[in-house]
């Protein structure tokens, strides 16, 4: 009289949330499906843990997880360039001169 084992929809949308976040990683808008997706992915964790087997989705929510660490890393990575690119472009400008003589 067991139940028969049903798929979590919950750790599909963590997949899906991840697979945004990873593709929209380098435009820096990545990191808000990817922090969506790592928070709903602690209660689907939970979920499937009390479910005790009955609830499967395992594979889809590390999936899921791997996906939107490596966005919010693309987009972390994104800013760092941005940055630097940015310091070059300040540091290569010419600053302000003075006459000679001038004090």
């Amino acid at each position: 009289m067991d139940p028969d084992p049903v798929g979590s929809t919950k750790a599909r949308a963590v997949f899906a949330l991840g697979l945004v976040g990873l593709l929209t990683g380098p435009l820096v808008g990545g990191v808000i499906p990817a922090t969506l997706a790592l928070l709903l992915s602690r209660r689907v964790h939970r979920e499937l843990w009390v479910s005790g087997g009955y609830l499967t989705g395992g594979r889809w929510l590390r999936r899921g997880r791997a996906l939107a660490w490596a966005g919010i890393v693309l987009a972390i990575t994104t800013l760092v360039i941005a940055v630097i690119a940015a310091l070059l472009h300040v540091a290569g400008t010419p600053g302000q001169d003075f006459d000679p003589g001038t004090n």
